[in-house]
């Protein structure tokens, strides 16, 4: 047997820096999670800091933040992994070629992502029901509405994803994790907008989820029903969905003319 090489070893770690160097992905991706963390906390921190009369809700506020949000992350990725699942397979352009339509896919898509969320997030809050005495269902009629735009929210994120990955390659499929982190925080889980610098408040009433998370609030802290907030998160989830939609449809379109369906895979 021959004995530990270190040209190979720096030959083989070589060869995983150029694969770095050669992805704008992967460079983004090695600072990506740190940074969005620190933002994250950094909001938290000063939230709490500077409103100490919200400590006493705060596992309610915490837990509402965390279980809303996760109707958000389980709705995209519920839609884009099951995509990616077709690409592993090598079986996108086998249903393709088939009577099914693009469009009937899409809507495939989000029936099994509706599923998957419910039982994920389903499970999450029947548990913080006697393991923290918290049931998220207490926010009432409201729910249904937060539920819905992110729900949608979701989709449309998802297909942009799915199509973005069908474009460049199984190579960009960590954005499917990393572009939800993205907006975490711009949408005020666990903090009011007014938190955010008021450059970044623009970009985060851009945002359905943002809406939601106010309306949230607004439950919890103020027992007022803000309809206005789920009214504006709608239309914008409509115009949001729609682009998802239609890039994800123009993907599909261009990748049939390229040839490109049978070369996506593993």
């Amino acid at each position: 047997m021959n004995g530990i090489s270190s040209y190979r070893i720096g030959a083989l770690a070589l060869r995983y820096l150029y694969l770095i160097r050669r992805s704008w992905i992967r460079v983004i991706e090695l600072a990506y999670w740190p940074t969005v963390q620190m933002i994250l906390w950094g909001f938290i921190t000063q939230y709490l800091g500077n409103h100490s009369d919200v400590l006493n809700q705060a596992t309610g506020l915490l837990l509402s933040g965390v279980l809303l949000w996760d109707i958000l992350f389980r709705s995209q990725l519920g839609l884009s992994v099951v995509f990616f699942e077709e690409l592993h397979a090598r079986n996108l352009a086998q249903l393709l070629v088939s009577p099914l339509q693009p469009v009937e896919l899409i809507l495939a898509l989000m029936s099994i992502s509706l599923v998957r969320t419910l039982i994920g997030v389903g499970i999450a809050v029947l548990l913080a029901i006697p393991f923290y005495g918290f049931n998220l269902f207490a926010l009432g009629p409201p729910l249904v509405g937060f539920f819905i735009n992110l729900l949608l929210m979701g989709w449309a994120i998802g297909l942009l994803v799915s199509a973005l990955v069908l474009r460049h390659g199984m190579g960009a499929e960590s954005i499917a994790w990393a572009a939800i982190f993205a907006l975490a925080p711009l949408c005020g889980i666990y903090y009011p907008i007014a938190t955010l610098p008021e450059w970044l408040q623009l970009l985060s009433w851009m945002l359905p989820a943002t809406y939601v998370f106010e309306g949230m609030r607004a439950v919890l802290l103020d027992h007022a029903f803000r309809l206005d907030y789920l009214l504006h998160a709608l239309l914008l989830n409509v115009g949001y969905l729609a682009l998802g939609i239609g890039v994800f449809l123009a993907t599909v379109h261009k990748a049939r003319e390229r040839g490109s369906l049978l070369q996506s895979g593993e």
